[in-house]
C-alpha cells in the first residue's frame, strides 16, 4: 500500500514525519533515519535546505492525517529513486555507493527505548575545542595506560579513576567533538590494545552524541569501548603481533579475550549492564555471524551493536600486524556495504552522520591538486569538511600547513568549485598524521 507522500515545504504542518528529502541526506543536518517536525521553527529550518519533502503517511501524528489524505498525489519512495547515488569514496577502485534512504527500517527510538534521546548543538568550535580536547586526550591516555599496565600484572580495573577520566573527553566531545575525533588521529601509542582502546572509545561517543543519548549513557560507551578488549591483556602477546591470518586454533585462542574481559570486568566491580554487553557482545554481528554466542539482530544489545561498527572502524583504519590501514573513507564504505549484515544498517547511517564520508584523519586530494588532510566535518554539508592543506598543486610541500573550510568557499563561476576529488591511501605522499603539529 502506497504510504509516502510528496508535499512541497511550503506546506508542511507540525506534526508531519519526514521520510526522505529532495537532496542527499549527507548534504544537509538531518537525521538519515527520518524525523518529525516539532515546531515551525523546524519547519523553517528545513525550508533553508529543501523544496519538497516526503511525508510517510503512517508515522505523522494522527491530527494531520486526515490532510495528508486530501493531498491529490500519492508518490510511493524508493531507495535512491529521487536523487540517484554518489560514491562514497574518490579512490579509483571504489565501488561504493550511498543512497539517501532505505523505503524502511527500524526508528532510532525503538533500537534505544526509554533512552531520552536529545538532540547536541555545538557550544564551541573546532579551534576553541583543540587545545582544551588536547589536554584531556593527554591525560585519558595516561590513566588509560596506568590502567591497563595494572591489570596487565594481574591487578584490577581502577573504576573511580576511568570514570574521573572519561568525563572530561565527554565533555569536550558534548561541546564539539571535531576537536577529540582529530586528536585522536594524532596520538599514536606504540601499543596496539591501548590506542585502539581509545580512539573506539573517541567513535563511540561521537556515534551516541548523534544519537541524542545522555551524558550518563555516552560514558558508559565511552568505559565500555576503552573496556572492550581488555581481555587481550591476557592473551599471549606473541599470537597478538603474529603476521598474516591466524590458523582456526589461534583463532581460537584470540577469541578467548572476551571471556577474559568478562572477567577482569566482573572482579573489578562494575555492574553496569551496558558496559557488561559491550566487552561480552562487541564481536556479535547482526546477521547472527558473530561470537561467542553467534546473537542475530536485536538479539544483541544495543550499546554492543555500536561497539562493533567503531570496533571494526578503528581496527581497519589501524596499522596491524596482520593487516596493513585502510583509508577512513574505504572504512566507511566498507561499513556501508555490511549494513543489515554484519552491522545494523540504521546505526552505520548515524555513524556516517556522525564523522562523514571522509573522517577526520583522512588523507585527500582537491579539485585543485592540493592534497590535505581532513581535520573536520561541516555539520551541514558533509561532502564538504574542514581540509588542512599540506602540498600545493604541484604536490610540493608547503612552508607552512593552511586549513580551509570547504563549506565556506564561494564558488567562482568561471571556475569549477573547489571540492574533494578522490581520497589517498594513509602515508600518501609520506604524510604522517603522527608528525603534524596543531
Amino acid at each position: 500500500m502506497l504510504r509516502t507522500l510528496k508535499v512541497s515545504t511550503m506546506d508542511l504542518k507540525v506534526g508531519m514525519y519526514v521520510s526522505e528529502l529532495d537532496r542527499p541526506w549527507l548534504e544537509t543536518p538531518f537525521n538519515m533515519q527520518g524525523f518529525r517536525l516539532d515546531s515551525p521553527e523546524e519547519i523553517d529550518h528545513l525550508r533553508s535546505f529543501c523544496s519538497f519533502v516526503f511525508i510517510d503517511m503512517y508515522k505523522s501524528r494522527n491530527e494531520v492525517y486526515p490532510q495528508l489524505k486530501s493531498y491529490p498525489h500519492y508518490i510511493q519512495s524508493h531507495r535512491g529513486s529521487l536523487h540517484g547515488t554518489y560514491q562514497i569514496s574518490g579512490t579509483s577502485t571504489s565501488t561504493g555507493y550511498i543512497s539517501p534512504k532505505r523505503p524502511s527500517g527500524t526508528a532510532i527510538e525503538e533500537i534505544f527505548p526509554g533512552r531520552g534521546l536529545k538532540p547536541y548543538s555545538d557550544t564551541s568550535d573546532w579551534k576553541e575545542e583543540t587545545a582544551q580536547a588536547w589536554l584531556v586526550l593527554d591525560a585519558l591516555i595516561d590513566d588509560v595506560n596506568e590502567i591497563f599496565e595494572h591489570v596487565r600484572d594481574g591487578g584490577t580495573i581502577n573504576v573511580l579513576r576511568l570514570k574521573k577520566a572519561v568525563e572530561s573527553v565527554i565533555a569536550s566531545m558534548s561541546r564539539n567533538p571535531d576537536a577529540c575525533i582529530w586528536l585522536a588521529r594524532l596520538k599514536q601509542h606504540d601499543q596496539y590494545t591501548y590506542q585502539h582502546a581509545l580512539s573506539a572509545s573517541i567513535w563511540a561517543v561521537a556515534l551516541g552524541r548523534q544519537l541524542g543519548l545522555s551524558r550518563q549513557d555516552l560514558r558508559s560507551l565511552s568505559i565500555g569501548c576503552i573496556l572492550m578488549d581488555v581481555g587481550k591483556l591476557r592473551i599471549d602477546s606473541d599470537l597478538l603481533r603474529a603476521p598474516g591470518p591466524l590458523s582456526e586454533e589461534k583463532a581460537g585462542k584470540m577469541r578467548e579475550h572476551v571471556g577474559h574481559g568478562i572477567q577482569i570486568v566482573q572482579e573489578s566491580g562494575i555492574t553496569n549492564q551496558d558496559v557488561l554487553d559491550i566487552v561480552a557482545h562487541h564481536h556479535e554481528r547482526f546477521d547472527g555471524s558473530g561470537y561467542p554466542e553467534g546473537l542475530l539482530g536485536d538479539n544483541i544489545p544495543a550499546f554492543a551493536r555500536i561497539a562493533g561498527i567503531v570496533d571494526t572502524y578503528d581496527a581497519v583504519t589501524s596499522e596491524r600486524a596482520h593487516s596493513p590501514a585502510v583509508s577512513p573513507s574505504d572504512a566507511i564504505r566498507l561499513l556501508y556495504n555490511s549494513r543489515d549484515r554484519e552491522f545494523q544498517a540504521e546505526l552505520v547511517e548515524v555513524f556516517i552522520q556522525a564523522v562523514g564520508i571522509y573522517p577526520a584523519g583522512s588523507i585527500v586530494e582537491l579539485s585543485t591538486g592540493e592534497v590535505g588532510v581532513v581535520v573536520s566535518e561541516s555539520r551541514t554539508q558533509r561532502l564538504k569538511p574542514r581540509v588542512m592543506l599540506l602540498l600545493d598543486e604541484r604536490k610540493s610541500r608547503l612552508p607552512e600547513p593552511r586549513t580551509i573550510d570547504l563549506s565556506e568557499l564561494v564558488d567562482d563561476q568561471e571556475l569549477a568549485p573547489t571540492v574533494i576529488a578522490r581520497s589517498l591511501e594513509p602515508g600518501a605522499y609520506e604524510i604522517d598524521l603522527s608528525q603534524l603539529e596543531v
